[in-house]
């Protein structure tokens, strides 16, 4: 089932709910259900055979016209997307950001600090992955890019303990969970004696993301910043 197909699908059953059909059977007749639908009749017949055949609505022909009811399983569906909806609209965070950013050769120096033990052992305890050794450097080019980046300083992130060894002070640092490119699950990393700005994002993953994206210097690469719960 397409996205297309689910999205004409919630789209009908609201119009039916809106007709009652939630809480008791309504006679409903296609011609008036498609101008409601802003579509044809057929279309409209359509839509509600495969409501039909997807177990979210009954409907029973009748001489005097079709008589539809929005079955439990469709009613769970609109509670449901009520819920996500809800929580969309009245949650302190967004859910996730998306920013795009250009690849670019980075210092080096990333896979310098995590390979350090005190910090790869709280990657892997706390955001459930070894790191590769290395980052993928992104470089943010855009305004809207580099303030929604910002942004995220307000969100809660998973904090890894800095620490202090023989001979220097390794501060802390705070990671996002992400996806990039809608594949690999990895990390954004903050402060980790960077010496980039906002508009850099530094990322770390299980996997070498060059590697297994087979990117280059000057690629566009999009990630999903996912806000925790």
């Amino acid at each position: 089932m397409t996205e297309r197909n689910v999205c004409r699908h919630f789209f009908t059953l609201i119009k039916l709910a809106e007709m009652g059909a939630h809480r008791r059977t309504a006679k409903i007749s296609t011609e008036y259900l498609a101008a409601k639908l802003n579509t044809s009749q057929q279309t409209a017949s359509r839509y509600l055979i495969e409501l039909d055949n997807r177990g979210w609505v009954e409907r029973t022909i009748t001489a005097e016209g079709c008589l539809i009811r929005i079955t439990e399983s469709g009613v769970k569906e609109l509670q449901n997307l009520s819920s996500r909806l809800r929580f969309l609209m009245e949650a302190e965070y967004l859910p996730s950001i998306t920013l795009e950013g250009t690849v670019f050769t980075g210092l080096g120096e990333g896979a310098y600090y995590i390979s350090k033990e005190q910090y790869r052992k709280q990657f892997i305890e706390k955001l459930g992955f070894d790191p590769y050794p290395g980052t993928l450097n992104l470089k943010l080019t855009t305004d809207y890019d580099i303030k929604t980046r910002n942004e995220l300083e307000a969100y809660p992130a998973i904090e890894i303990e800095g620490f202090t060894s023989e001979d220097r002070t390794f501060g802390p640092v705070r990671c996002y969970p992400l996806i990039i490119e809608n594949r690999t699950r990895g990390a954004l990393i903050s402060a980790m004696r960077s010496h980039y700005d906002a508009s850099v994002l530094e990322i770390i993953a299980p996997v070498s993301l060059r590697k297994s994206l087979k990117l280059k210097d000057g690629y566009k690469v999009k990630v999903e910043v996912l806000a925790l719960p």
